[in-house]
């Protein structure tokens, strides 16, 4: 058997009752934490809460060694998979546990909190009037990814709030950060002139979600650009079409002025 866990937004306190439960029952425990951060995660709480050594594993170990790290074993034992959020928001956990099935091994899935499902709450915003999320890349050689700036577009059309997932290098250290983000939509916006992410729209950003010092700050991309959010991770969310109650929520948990609102109402 093959067990996905999810280990929640920021520390080892963040996984369930019951994945706690079945990381204990399993005959071997790995983690990973390549997908997303934890900041305030610490190993050996982890190792002591489950009662067992946990080994943890690269990028490069689950997706192009699982046959021989995880797979095997999982056929003659009881494997657990601590993963950093909810395990299937993460499209290599999904193929794991595609070939997992297809070769017959059992396979089960005990959800977490994740920064996705987090992110309206942090904020006030209804969760249903979320379209689809985008990834803003760490800019490489080149002019920044467009495919970002697209899908806000998109989102806003249809007066619906757009989730940005900023990219991370955990095994580099590389985060890419709210400032840096927003630095590459107003270039594009720049050359595009669309109208789309220009500096007096509203946006809304959110670091270390879920963590005791977690900082949530709404307004303007020129007003946030300047904001110092602390460390990774970062997340930011362009909202759509605000209703009242909306609006009074990014005031009183964001510290949205109410200038910065007026587009979006």
């Amino acid at each position: 058997m093959l067990t996905f866990i999810g280990l929640g937004l920021n520390d080892e306190r963040g996984i369930s009752l019951q994945g706690l439960e079945e990381a204990k029952t399993s005959d071997f425990v790995f983690a990973e934490f390549y997908t997303s951060l934890m900041p305030g995660l610490s190993m050996m709480n982890l190792e002591t809460l489950v009662g067992k050594s946990i080994q943890v594993l690269s990028r490069a170990d689950i997706e192009e060694k699982a046959e021989e790290k995880l797979l095997r074993l999982a056929e003659e034992a009881k494997v657990a998979l601590l993963v950093p959020g909810d395990p299937m928001t993460a499209t290599t956990h999904v193929d794991l546990r595609l070939r997992a099935t297809k070769r017959t091994i059992e396979t089960t899935v005990i959800h977490g909190v994740s920064a996705i499902s987090a992110a309206a709450g942090s904020t006030g915003l209804q969760s249903y009037k979320f379209g689809k999320a985008v990834t803003i890349p760490i800019p490489e050689f080149g002019p920044p990814v467009e495919t970002p700036y697209n899908v806000i577009k998109e989102n806003s059309l249809r007066g619906l709030h757009t989730l940005v997932l900023l990219d991370i290098k955990a095994d580099a250290g590389i985060c890419l950060s709210i400032e840096d983000a927003l630095r590459q939509l107003l270039a594009i916006e720049q050359k595009r002139q669309e109208h789309v992410t220009h500096e007096d729209r509203l946006a809304v950003g959110v670091a270390r979600i879920g963590a005791s010092d977690m900082v949530v700050r709404g307004g303007r991309i020129k007003d946030l650009t300047s904001h110092d959010f602390g460390g990774p991770p970062h997340i930011i969310i362009f909202p759509g079409r605000l209703h009242f109650v909306e609006a009074e929520a990014l005031q009183a948990f964001a510290k949205t002025g109410k200038e910065a609102l007026e587009e979006n109402l």
